[in-house]
């Protein structure tokens, strides 16, 4: 049974592959490579008021098969540029944090990946949520360990924070592997959009059952899914699709 499972699983992986070598979308040179604003954020000159948003994008080389990297980026009221947060592995592998303040552009590529705007937030009442946002980074319990999979990672990060500050009701992608391993050694703890439950086992194994995520088992850190508030199902490799959209 689990030889099966492990052999579906490869099998849609690699028909995602050959999508993805198809579309060229796996092409990386890094010296070419684009991290350059895909203008999704507003401007903060000529916006005064606060902003929250949660990005991801396909991340680069083969992992980007797999899987996709998330972040979050804010801006307080009246400032004058964003502040972005996000984990990546080689600041831990150098003996540091894996939560760095980034100095790309809140809605940069990465990797030459364009992102997905998963969450934007504005208005006055957002600045309470940056001040516990700010606080959920600075209590982050993984910020000196990374693993690629099954976490912890980037979209460990941003899940974490999620279940942190639940008003966000951040609904991260089925591609967001790392988003189901707990930190702390937990086996229950609220789903990242703060909409309902989950159990997992290290990121391993586990069910999600929430009103924004819907229902989700994880297999191995891949996801699969039916959402019915978006009328959609989750592929691990493709994310979500809604054939009755």
């Amino acid at each position: 049974m689990v030889g099966g499972a492990l052999g579906f699983l490869i099998a849609i992986h690699a028909l995602h592959a050959a999508y993805a070598v198809g579309t060229n979308s796996l092409v990386f040179r890094w010296s070419e490579t684009r991290w350059d604003s895909e203008g999704l954020a507003p401007d903060p000159a000529t916006t005064p008021e606060p902003v929250l948003q949660v990005y991801a994008a396909r991340t680069f080389g083969w992992k980007g098969i797999f899987a996709v990297h998330s972040w979050i980026a804010f801006k307080r009221a009246g400032a004058s540029a964003y502040e972005r947060y996000e984990v990546v592995g080689w600041r831990v592998w150098r003996g540091g944090s894996a939560v760095r303040r980034s100095g790309h552009a809140p809605d940069g590529r990465w990797a030459g990946n364009a992102p997905d705007l998963l969450l934007d937030l504005r208005g006055p009442e957002v600045e309470d949520l940056i001040d516990d946002v700010r606080a959920a980074i600075d209590r982050y319990r993984d910020a000196q360990s990374y693993r690629t999979w099954p976490g912890p990672n980037s979209n460990t990060f941003v899940a974490e924070i999620g279940r942190a500050v639940p008003e966000l009701g951040i609904e991260l992608p089925a591609t967001a592997i790392g988003k189901d391993y707990l930190s702390g050694f937990r086996l229950v703890a609220p789903a990242p959009s703060g909409s309902g439950w989950q159990v997992s086992l290290f990121g391993l194994i586990g069910i999600t059952a929430a009103k924004q995520e819907g229902i989700e088992l994880n297999l191995l850190g891949c996801t699969f899914g039916i959402d019915p508030l978006d009328r959609a199902i989750k592929i691990p490799g493709f994310g979500q699709i809604a054939p009755f959209g």
